[in-house]
């Protein structure tokens, strides 16, 4: 997908395996949609996807063409799924690989036209709260873009998806996309923290698969666990995993507390649990095997910009920004996160949802 220039015809054909690559995950991501809306034919998501995926080629293309009508949760929601979708195709070789300028333009248009369908934050806070604040914002969104592809790149990279890789160069690879990956928390812990959303995103529930969720975690946080030579543990739903809730915010909860699980642990596994108690509720958990939260730090661990020390004289956490946000977000939907903690037995962060079944 090039920009402004008279395209060779390797790079015509690297165009038109990008679109056939966006078309087929955007009609993976219609079929799964269909079976949890329970859509008689699909035709609507089917059209929104469309107008997704022009959006997206248009994007890449140097064009800033956006129908109106992907507005809203649900045009969010579409693009997190289509790059879930893209990205696991690309992994398991089932889409059309695409040289490494092309992916990089896929998935920077597609966090573009993100930020496009993101609600306006200055509508949302009326006067700009201070000087810098507006660039502040737009900084912490343009981090977002370039830190997705590394963490991409270099998880192919790692996976050999470009050719064998030494020892050594896995491990390099690992440290680079658990720094990548920490940097692209913080841009949107930042962002989250500036914007002050104690608001949901999707303000009106929508159906999604739990276990969907679950696995986009572990996707995501795959390499760091590989890195430390960490057992990445999920247990779903043993019944139903078509629910009725907030998902983007629910992952985006998970995601932050994983990764913060595998920063502090250094052996055994982390854990990522949704276990039913009810027709309707369930509770979610992230359990690791680190050595525990010092007693000293539990009452400041969800203050933003803490910088308490453990007695062991290490930092729990740089900001606390992560944390902080996951009890906003987990309030908003209904709940309140909560902390189990024992020396030598590890940390539990745990909240239960109201998430009533989809048929």
């Amino acid at each position: 997908m090039s920009r402004g220039r008279i395209e060779s015809p390797p790079a015509r054909r690297a165009r038109a395996d990008a679109g056939t690559a966006l078309r087929a995950a955007a009609s993976r991501v219609g079929a799964i949609w269909q079976v949890m809306t329970g859509e008689t034919d699909g035709a609507d998501t089917a059209q929104l996807l469309g107008m997704l995926v022009e959006a997206v080629e248009a994007r890449a293309a140097g064009s800033d063409h956006l129908d109106p009508r992907l507005a809203g949760a649900t045009g969010r929601r579409l693009v997190h799924a289509l790059r879930t979708a893209l990205v696991r195709g690309w992994a398991e070789d089932s889409l059309p690989a695409l040289p490494v300028d092309e992916v990089i333009a896929v998935l920077r248009a597609l966090e573009e036209v993100y930020g496009d369908l993101e609600p306006d934050w200055s509508r949302d806070l009326g006067p700009v709260p201070g000087p810098g604040f507006e660039l502040f914002v737009d900084i912490a969104h343009d981090l977002r873009s370039p830190l997705n592809s590394i963490l991409f790149l270099a998880e192919t990279l790692q996976r050999g998806g470009s050719g064998a890789v030494s020892d050594l160069q896995k491990r390099q690879l690992g440290l680079i996309y658990s720094a990548a990956l920490g940097l692209n928390n913080l841009a949107s812990d930042a962002l989250e923290l500036a914007l002050d959303r104690d608001r949901l995103v999707e303000k009106e529930p929508s159906p999604f698969s739990v276990t969907e969720v679950m696995e986009a975690v572990r996707a995501i946080i795959h390499p760091v666990a590989e890195e430390k030579g960490l057992e990445m543990r999920l247990v779903p739903p043993a019944a139903h995993d078509h629910r009725l809730g907030q998902p983007v915010a629910l992952g985006r909860v998970l995601l932050n507390l994983t990764t913060n699980a595998l920063k502090f642990t250094d052996e055994g596994y982390v854990e990522l649990t949704a276990v039913e108690l009810g027709p309707d509720r369930l509770e979610l958990s992230v359990r690791d095997t680190g050595p525990g939260v010092n007693p000293d730090a539990i009452p400041s661990l969800f203050q933003p910009f803490r910088r308490a020390r453990a007695r062991s004289g290490v930092f729990f956490s740089g900001t606390g920004l992560g944390l902080a946000i996951c009890r906003k977000l987990v309030r908003a939907m209904g709940s309140e996160l909560q902390l189990e903690t024992r020396p030598q037995w590890g940390t539990r962060f745990y909240f239960e949802l109201v998430l009533p079944t989809v048929s």
